[in-house]
Order: C-alpha cells, then sequence, then structure tokens
C-alpha cells in the first residue's frame, strides 16, 4: 500500500470513528459492502456499526470511494476496474476459510469487507487475538490490508463504531 493511500485509509477511518448514537437512527449500508458476524462467545460485546452510516456520511464518504476504487486499477494493482468489485469474492473467501478451520470461536467479531481492506470489529478475550485475526485475512487472496479494532477482556474501553441501541 502506498503511503498517501494509507493515509487516506487512515483520514476515513478517523472520520467514522467513535460510537455511533442515538441520533443515527437511519443507519445503512449505503454502498452494499459485505458485513456479517463470525462469532458469539462474548455476550457483552456491542455491536460492531461496520459499513452502516448515515445518510449525510454516506454522501460524505461516496467521491472517496469512487477515488480509491479506481487508483487501484489505475496503479495497475487491480485487474478490475474497481477495488470494491473485489469484496464479495474475498467476504467469501473469508466465510469459507472460518468453516474449515473455526480459529476464533471466543470471540464476539464482525468483519466488513471495503475496497479489498477487511476490517474485524469486536471483542477477543486475549491482545494476541488481533494480530492473528489480520494474519489470518491477510492470507486470504485479494485482500489488501486487513485491520482489526478489537476490545480486550471485558470493561475496556470499545474502539469501535457501535450500532445505536434502541
Amino acid at each position: 500500500m502506498t503511503p498517501s493511500l494509507r493515509r487516506a485509509c487512515l483520514a476515513l477511518a478517523a472520520a467514522t470513528a467513535g460510537p455511533a448514537t442515538a441520533d443515527d437512527a437511519s443507519l445503512r449500508n449505503g454502498f452494499g459492502d459485505p458485513y456479517f458476524r463470525i462469532s458469539s462467545a462474548i455476550a457483552d460485546c456491542p455491536t460492531a456499526a461496520g459499513p452502516f452510516a448515515t445518510e449525510a456520511e454516506v454522501r460524505t464518504q461516496a467521491h472517496h470511494r469512487s477515488e480509491r476504487g479506481t487508483a487501484c486499477w489505475l496503479a495497475g494493482d487491480c485487474e478490475r476496474p474497481n477495488s470494491y468489485a473485489y469484496d464479495a469474492g474475498i467476504a467469501a473467501a473469508f466465510r469459507d476459510a472460518l468453516a474449515r478451520r473455526h480459529p476464533f470461536r471466543d470471540s464476539s467479531l464482525w468483519v466488513t469487507v471495503q475496497g479489498r481492506i477487511v476490517t474485524i470489529e469486536g471483542c477477543v478475550r486475549h491482545a494476541r487475538t488481533a494480530g492473528e485475526l489480520e494474519a489470518f485475512a491477510k492470507a486470504l487472496p485479494k485482500v489488501q490490508q486487513a485491520i482489526a479494532i478489537v476490545r480486550v477482556g471485558p470493561g475496556s474501553r470499545v474502539p469501535y463504531r457501535v450500532m445505536p441501541t434502541r
């Protein structure tokens, strides 16, 4: 990943970080990004908001996604004209790999795939699991980057956006 692309990804993550609030009543997966739960062993783990965003956030993200999606192809890093075209296949490969191994049963985790970037959010019991999650996802074909954003242990701060409680 180029330094400028990494900065852009981190800027997007920072712009959407923080908990969703009750005012975000109309959250939606505006771009249809793959999002799914892979484990549910930790009962008090807040549901990750993943790709769900308000209408205003979706509008803000649209330009960045358009540029990022085609930049991959223009740079010769993608065979397809848009990096988001890989996401459904990456999600399917992730699920298939989980079905064969079941490596993260002692956790509560959600996966989002956006533009060849796999983000895993949720709760784990051990800090080392974050690196294991990233390595697991990064080993899949076509994955450009994997990021684990997890709460380690009960009672600690939740470092990812959560779905609002109703």
